[in-house]
């Protein structure tokens, strides 16, 4: 039996997918029943509970070998880091009073800084935690920038003609699709050859700049000369709070964004065949950011 957190999200979806084409048993955990319904048509068990309700999670993890952990994102939280442990702990806790035996945890790049990077910390702190567990075998996979962090510019370039951000304008980012981590996960999980504690880095395609980017949206939605600008936070912040996030989360993306500036929080592995996925900006962008600028240009 295979338990998958964030089941309903980007990567959880990918992989509860890619366990239930192997044939194999599949119990998912989600907040909501009817995002969880096309995993049960598909013949998995649907737990709807908190990943903070460490007693249903224990009902959850009964029988299985092996589980796939992450933290889904919670913008509007006005307690970031304190959210992140709470479920942590809960998972952690379950997880030491079960019979499961490997844990595959989405962790990122920059998580072997226990401090100022942001949403990161937390994801630290829940690697330390796993690894105190006796006997379980882990994976921390780390992966870096997620492409659909960039879907957040459609409204950008719909509205002002031009990207904007925090991050240098010459930052190179290790830039991965949300479903080659699930591929990832999934390929680690259907394997479970893994023993011990260990990280593994998960590079994306390509390394690409704000700017370069700009470049591959605009060729795509005929823009050819899109431009990027590197904004303050102190003008960047207040856009990020109108788009419904909380104050204290965009400050903690806030930081993330000076550590990568800084290159205290970058990637630890040099680019090889094992950490770069299939998925290049370029096809993202056909496949996945056209379209979600249409619907936004259109809703506007």
């Amino acid at each position: 039996m295979y338990v998958v957190t964030g089941a309903s999200g980007n990567t959880g979806q990918v992989v509860a997918n890619r366990l239930l084409d192997a044939g194999k048993p599949v119990r998912v955990i989600g907040r909501h029943q009817e995002r969880l319904q096309g995993l049960v048509a598909r013949g998995a068990q649907a737990v709807v509970a908190d990943l903070t309700d460490q007693d249903a999670l224990l009902r959850a993890f009964k029988g299985a070998d092996a589980l796939y952990a992450m933290i889904p994102p919670n913008a509007t939280s006005r307690d970031p880091l304190g959210d992140q442990r709470r479920v942590g702990a809960a998972i952690s806790a379950a997880l030491k009073q079960s019979d499961v035996k490997y844990v595959v945890l989405l962790s990122s790049v920059g998580a072997d800084k226990s401090y100022g990077t942001g949403p990161v910390v937390g994801l630290h702190e829940f690697e330390q935690m796993l690894d105190q567990i006796e006997g379980l075998n882990v994976v921390h996979l780390r992966p870096g920038y997620f492409m659909e962090n960039t879907l957040g510019q459609a409204g950008a370039v719909a509205k002002m003609g031009y990207t904007v951000g925090l991050l240098r304008s010459d930052l190179k980012l290790p830039l991965i699709a949300t479903k080659d981590i699930g591929n990832r996960v999934a390929d680690l999980l259907l394997d479970l050859s893994f023993q011990g504690r260990q990280t593994q880095e998960l590079l994306g395609h390509a390394d690409l700049t704000m700017v370069e980017i700009s470049k591959i949206i605009g060729q795509s939605v005929g823009k050819p000369d899109l431009r990027y600008e590197q904004l303050p936070p102190e003008k960047l912040k207040p856009v990020m709070q109108e788009m419904g996030m909380s104050s204290q989360m965009a400050d903690s993306l806030v930081e993330m964004s000076v550590a990568l500036n800084s290159s205290h929080m970058r990637a630890l592995e040099h680019r090889s065949v094992k950490n770069t996925t299939p998925t290049s900006y370029e096809a993202f962008v056909k496949e996945v950011w056209v379209p979600f600028y249409r619907q936004q240009s259109q809703a506007a």
